[in-house]
């Protein structure tokens, strides 16, 4: 089948109001006004925030999910159709609700979340293995947030077998603190890509080293590419066992306003640039100045720029 796709992007699909500034060091306690900017509504989660990116970048992206029957679906619909990104995959569930999230945002950009997960987090094997229509025309699929997704994780090998067997490069996130190494044995060598952060992947590897942590994936199995996000230090990368590549943080083009998403950005990134056939470390480097791109305003993708712009960032 003609690969009218670059990309599925599947899991964590989320409605968030912005909520601006609030003080995280006291208590709210009951009762009071806490005065505030505009609140805003925007989209996140792994599939708004990895898939935007992407479609700014050039390319013909998917998303895939579960949704509730209720208003906030069709927020997330409207903000699709407005960026380009395919709700061929939005399913509505019977029973669960959309997923939301208030996002509480103090005047040094940390922020504290009250979320509901909902329908997300009811993916299944079966949900997957249904529709491998929509794989079959991708030439990759990026899934998050796996430790999230609690009736898939056991079959995620089989899961990602198929998928690959369907053509679609696999690439996966993780969330949180990265759940444990366990559930995630047996999914590495089912992986193309895997790049999680440095806190997610101490607490799954138990090492502090990135070379380590690398290797502690590799020598459970992980052939393909390998990378830990380090944050404002940038990025380490392993395109293939025994290569190792440092990627500089780019400088974000604009004051940094929110940190929100910039690792789903990043990811967005990476697989853009290797999708389009650049080097590992063009790739990372495109990857690095979506990541800075992110931070330079409120929300996830609100500062995302397009391809020539993103690549004059990464100095490509």
């Amino acid at each position: 089948m003609n690969k009218d796709l670059d990309c599925v992007v599947c899991g964590s699909c989320v409605v968030g109001v912005l909520v601006r500034p609030v003080n995280l060091e006291e208590a709210i306690g009951g009762g009071r006004l806490i005065e505030a900017e505009p609140l805003e509504l925007t989209t996140g989660g792994i599939v708004s925030n990895s898939g935007i990116t992407m479609t700014r970048l050039g390319m013909r992206v998917a998303a895939f999910s579960y949704v509730g029957n209720d208003a906030w679906a069709e927020v997330i619909r409207r903000r699709y159709a407005a960026e380009g990104l395919r709700d061929d995959g939005l399913l509505v569930h019977p029973t669960g609700a959309t997923s939301t999230t208030a996002v509480l945002i103090d005047p040094s950009s940390e922020r504290s979340f009250v979320h509901c997960v909902g329908a997300p987090k009811l993916l299944d094997r079966r949900a997957f293995l249904d529709h491998l229509d929509l794989f079959r025309r991708a030439r990759a699929v990026l899934l998050g947030y796996y430790p999230l997704l609690p009736n898939l994780i056991g079959d995620l090998p089989e899961v990602l077998a198929a998928l690959r067997k369907e053509g679609c490069l696999t690439a996966l996130d993780a969330a949180g603190d990265g759940g444990t190494f366990g559930p995630l044995k047996p999914v590495l060598r089912h992986l193309d890509v895997y790049v999680p952060s440095h806190g997610e992947a101490v607490h799954q590897t138990g090492e502090e080293d990135p070379r380590k942590i690398i290797a502690a994936y590799r020598d459970a199995g992980a052939a393909g590419f390998l990378g830990v996000k380090l944050g404002s230090r940038g990025a380490l990368l392993s395109p293939k066992p025994g290569e190792f590549l440092e990627i500089a943080a780019a400088k974000p083009p604009g004051a940094v306003i929110d940190t929100t998403g910039a690792g789903d950005c990043f990811l967005g990134g990476l697989l853009t640039g290797l999708l389009r056939g650049l080097s590992a470390a063009e790739a990372g480097r495109l990857a690095s100045a979506a990541g800075a791109c992110c931070v330079t305003c409120l929300g996830a993708t609100a500062g995302i720029r397009d391809y020539e712009e993103t690549a004059r960032i990464a100095q490509l």
